[in-house]
């Protein structure tokens, strides 16, 4: 299982431009592999196809297949978590399930939910997770195959790390207040398959939100899991690490790794982030001889980085955009396009989406230099990341779900 290709330990099926089936796309990254997406747009455009309201809160993405999109909810004060699919043709409901009842929901920040954790779509299943408040597999149809509530732990705001796929486990970090570790589930029947205890940092807070990546190194498969003072490379069919580096400031890592030319970039988080490019293809302890550059200014706290082609493209949280040479760590530009910055930017049809908190959608040329193609104003809370499709996009905005057609 684990030399297979990568798409197949991800997704086990033909993955077609009209699904973005788990946070980040198809591989986990941001990529879309559409031809045409809408580029200018407002509150009140012809383009907007159909808007559907959402009941209660949630930032988890929409994720699409087979012409269906899933999101979650949590209504009733977060004591009802709910999945809900959406016909993504005609923005009308197909279904809303209450997947779990719980009596006390827990904590979570103000720019949290809880129901923030992407699902993730595999053929006639839908995947669906709420921190410590259970995980759950769904048919496609809205029936629940199995339920977990045994993996309890306190996420200091809420839940956030999204389940991925990889063969035949599901993992998601567990990285709570104290003993943090990375989990897999197995996809079939929700039964722990293994369980990874981290080792963060005595000194500095223990928790994280980072969702794990699967990469593959030469004919390897790894995942890697950033956390709290590291990040840490597993084999996934045992849990087992095969490479960490070390950090001293970074604890509540939300941003998603992404993978190329060997290199691993991720972003350490809170208080003070650093960019890091490490070589993939170490064993143990690498922090002193793998770690090829870092970046500080600019860096993000919680929108994932974007690589396209040689060029990595990062946003911070207040609003400036950098593209970066992906092997050396050279500055081509930095640019404030505005905002608040929360969700993870996209690459779309040769451009790259950035949205800020506030519904603004910066779209930039991917480019070695500064082209901006469009700004579009919705003028409403937002968190979560887009889904493209050919010729559309999807939003999720506080209190509604959208599709936006090019024109």
């Amino acid at each position: 299982m684990i030399k297979r290709s990568i798409v197949w330990l991800l997704l086990p099926f033909a993955v077609h431009a009209q699904d973005w089936p788990q946070f980040r796309g198809p591989e986990g990254q941001g990529l879309s592999k559409v031809a045409s997406a809408p580029i200018k747009w407002s509150d009140s455009s012809p383009n907007i196809k159909w808007r559907v309201a959402i009941d209660g809160l949630g930032w988890s993405s929409p994720v699409v297949a087979e012409g269906k999109i899933w999101i979650t909810t949590a209504t009733d004060g977060g004591k009802s978590l709910r999945a809900i699919c959406v016909d993504a043709a005609a923005g009308k409901i197909l279904h809303n399930v209450e997947v779990f009842k719980v009596d006390s929901p827990g904590p979570a920040h103000k720019k949290n939910s809880y129901a923030s954790p992407t699902p993730v779509i595999d053929k006639d299943r839908v995947y669906v997770h709420f921190g410590p408040n259970g995980t759950a597999c769904l048919t496609t149809e809205g029936k629940v195959v199995w339920k977990q509530q045994g993996l309890k732990y306190n996420p200091v705001h809420g839940a956030g790390s999204s389940p991925v796929l990889v063969g035949e486990a599901l993992l998601f970090t567990c990285d709570g207040v104290e003993s943090p570790y990375l989990v897999a589930l197995d996809r079939k029947t929700g039964n722990q398959r293994w369980k990874a205890t981290r080792e963060p940092n005595p000194d500095q807070k223990k928790f994280s939100f980072c969702t794990p990546l699967p990469i593959e190194v030469g004919k390897t498969v790894q995942v890697v899991s950033p956390f709290a003072g590291g990040v840490t490379s597993y084999d996934p069919a045992t849990g087992r690490p095969i490479w960490y580096v070390r950090y001293v400031n970074g604890y509540s890592v939300v941003p998603r790794p992404v993978y190329g030319h060997g290199l691993v970039f991720l972003s350490t988080g809170f208080d003070k982030p650093t960019v890091l490019a490490i070589k993939a293809d170490g064993k143990g302890d690498v922090t002193e001889t793998h770690v090829a550059w870092r970046l500080e200014k600019g860096a993000p706290l919680d929108p994932s980085p974007l690589l396209v082609g040689d060029e990595l493209y990062l946003v911070s949280d207040q609003g400036v955009a950098s593209c970066v040479d992906a092997k050396t760590g050279k500055v081509h530009w930095q640019e404030r396009i505005g905002g608040a910055h929360s969700a993870s930017p996209l690459h779309v049809a040769g451009n790259v989406y950035f949205l800020s908190e506030d519904g603004a959608t910066t779209i930039v040329k991917a480019d070695k230099t500064f082209t901006q193609v469009a700004k579009n104003e919705l003028k409403v809370k937002t968190f979560a990341s887009p889904a493209p499709i050919e010729g559309a996009m999807f939003f999720r905005t506080e209190k509604e779900l959208l599709r936006i057609e090019a024109e």
